[in-house]
Order: C-alpha cells, then structure tokens, then sequence
C-alpha cells in the first residue's frame, strides 16, 4: 500500500508545490526559446526540407525511447530520474552551445542536438507526470493541474516572444545557453527542495521488453484506465491540426494577414490560461464528465474558425482555449487519481504514444483535405470528428461516475 511521508497542505498555502509550478514555468520558457532558436536557425542553414526534418528529428528517437521512460518511471524513484533526465539536458543543451561556437551552425550539429534532446524528454516527461500525485492530495489535484497549466502557458509565451530576439542577437549557442541556465535551477530546485509527499508504489525489477508488455497487459485488464488512455490518446488529433494549419490557411485564403494569425493564437492561449485558471476554485463532483463535455463543446468550435468574419472565428479560438484549460486540468487529475501508482509511468508513456505515433498522420490527413477542398472544410470535418470522439468516453458510465476522493 501507498504510505504518506508528509500530510500535503492546503493547495493555497502549499509553498512548495507553487514553488514548484514557478520554477516548471521557467524551464518552459527556456524550452521555448530554444525550440524557436533550433526551428530559426535550421531555416537559415538547409533547405526547407531538411529544416523541416530537423524540427521533426526529435519525434522518432522520443517516439522510440517513450515506452522506456515510462518502465524507468514504474521502477525507480520519479525524484532522482528527473533530476538525471535534466542534467542529461543540460549537457545536451552546453555542448550545443559550445559545439556551435566553436564551428558554426550546421545540419549535422542540428540534427544530434535535435534527437538528443528527444531522447531526454522521452526519460524525463513519464517520471515528470507522476510527481504531481506523489505531492498534492486527490481533491487538490485539479487546482494544481490548472495553476501548473496556467504557469506552462504563460512561460511558453513568455519564451516566445523573447526567443525570437535571443536568436537574433546571440544566435543558437546564446539561446541554447540560456536554457541551460533554466535547468541549472530545475535541478538546485529538485535537490534541495521537492520532496514527495505521497510515494508511489514501485514496479518489481524484470526485463525492460517485459515490463512493457505487462504495462499493455495491464491495460487490457483494467477496462477503465484503458478507456481513459485511448481517450486522452487522441485529445489532439483534431486542435492541433485545426490552430496549427486550419488558422493559417483560414488568414491567408480570406486575406487576414500575419498578424491576425498571431492574434487568434494569442486568443487559444489566453482562453486557454482563464479556463485553467478556474480550476483553482471549481471542484465538479465528476470531472471526466465535465472534461469530455467541454471537449464536445471544443469540438463544436473548430467548424467556426472556417466560417464567418474574423470576430467569429476570434471567438472560436478563445473558446477553444477555454475548453482546452478546463479540460486538461480535470482529465489530467482523473488519470492522476484513477491509475495505479505502479504502472503510472508506462501509462503516462502510452497515452503521450498516441500523439507522437499518429499526430504527423492527422497533419497530413487536414492539409491534404484542405487542399482539395478549403480549409472550412477540413475544420468542419476535424471538429465533427472530435466530437462524435469524445461520445465514446461519455458513454462509459465507470468513468463519468470516477470522483477525485475515491
């Protein structure tokens, strides 16, 4: 059985877990600003093509590497691998920056960095999911998933904006230096401060090949999780395309510009960051069934991006920002609270499998329709699609009763 360490406070005067949530938000402006700093600076040394590889060259070797992360997460204490993942990081990101100063940008440093980097986060984000459970109590776990979501949003933005003009004047080793620095504090904050209050229980030592299957053979014989897991696999098939392309071939074909398409994704985050915020006093009695509720409701706004004047679909992006903050946060501590702790890494790591298996498929999928038909129509087909989906969940009754408190 699961023993407590140390009672959690309550969530508000919880110092550490909002210390915490602060220090995650600067790791992920400095993950932002190398994420641009990466994507610029392969523009300006291949060709479209090859830039687009590097971009992408994290996803295979993260892909790959996924389903380890999560038998490393079951085994070993979620604490010490994040501390390792992120010097491991930290390494990846100097040598980046040394590498380049010393010869220059080029594709093959790129590349290396890329993968290495993929193959980090594919060690790091299982044990990382697990650590919310092990410090907040059930109850609290949806204020912590939308203060954590609010603080993510709000540091990915602050790192883009600040990314773009980092590059310009420092170039990739100054941008991949200053989010070596985000994780030297990660790391200090790790060591010296966070303590899990709520220990998991540990997977038993066995074989890698094997520990991966028995996470799959657990997921066949735990019909809840599995709907929960297939479900939460495919939250993004259908909002990522829409924003990612759906907003940009919307601005062009109706003459918008550049700036309304920053506009309408500044709308995504900022309706993203109220409905997150909200979680920080609303406690619903079910909340996979107001979470997959709001995700119909997410559904039924993308047709709106691909209809009407640029007000509407301004609406459609804020709603679907609100959406996706309240959903998120009551999902994320549904799965938190349902799973069991000693399969909780190779869950996390085959749901995250989901999105990094098919999401290449689905972009190609809504371009592809776009462009025999317009983009109104891929929105309108991606938007239905999500939301007939997000019946399937809505109808299993175990799930729709799931409480937080058991």
């Amino acid at each position: 059985m699961t023993t407590t360490l140390t009672a959690a406070p309550p969530f508000a005067r919880d110092r550490m877990v909002h210390a915490w949530i602060a220090v995650k938000a600067l790791s992920d402006a400095g993950d932002a600003i190398w994420t641009i700093a990466l994507a610029w600076t392969a523009v300006q040394v291949a060709s479209p093509a090859m830039a687009g590889m590097v971009v992408a060259a994290g996803t295979v070797p993260r892909a790959a590497v996924l389903l380890v992360g999560g038998v490393i997460a079951d085994r070993y204490d979620a604490r010490w691998v994040m501390i390792t993942a992120n010097t491991a990081r930290f390494g990846v990101l100097v040598t980046t920056a040394v590498w380049v100063t010393t010869t220059g940008p080029s594709l093959v440093v790129l590349l290396i960095a890329a993968v290495a980097f993929g193959v980090t986060d594919a060690i790091y984000e299982p044990a990382g999911s697990t650590i919310g459970r092990q410090m907040v109590r059930p109850e609290d776990m949806p204020a912590y998933g939308g203060l954590a979501q609010t603080g993510t949003r709000l540091g990915t933005m602050a790192g883009s904006a600040i990314g773009g003009f980092l590059v310009a004047h420092s170039g990739l080793d100054g941008s991949a230096s200053v989010d070596a620095l985000t994780f030297v504090g990660v790391i200090a904050f790790l060591v010296i401060w966070l303590r899990p209050r709520y220990p998991l229980e540990r997977a038993e030592p066995e074989p890698v090949l094997r520990s991966i299957h028995n996470g799959f053979v657990h997921l066949r014989r735990t019909p809840t999780t599995r709907t929960l897991v297939l479900a939460l696999s495919g939250l993004n098939l259908a909002v990522t395309p829409a924003l990612g392309l759906g907003i940009p071939l919307r601005a062009a074909a109706e003459g918008w510009g550049a700036q309304a398409v920053g506009v309408l994704e500044a709308l995504v985050g900022l309706g993203a960051a109220v409905g997150a915020l909200t979680m920080l006093k609303w406690k619903p009695e079910f909340p996979a069934r107001v979470g997959f509720l709001f995700l119909v409701t997410q559904g039924c706004s993308i047709p709106l991006i691909g209809l009407g004047p640029l007000w509407l679909s301004g609406a459609a992006c804020f709603t679907i920002g609100v959406t996706a903050g309240v959903a998120s946060a009551l999902l994320g501590a549904v799965f938190v609270t349902t799973v069991d702790g000693a399969h909780f890494g190779r869950m996390v790591s085959i749901q995250r499998l989901g999105d990094d298996v098919f999401m290449p498929i689905a972009m190609i999928a809504f371009g592809a329709l776009a462009g025999v038909t317009s983009a109104a129509v891929a929105l309108c087909a991606f938007g239905v699609a999500m939301g007939l989906l997000m019946l399937w969940p809505l109808g299993n009754r175990v799930l729709m009763s799931l409480r937080l408190t058991g």
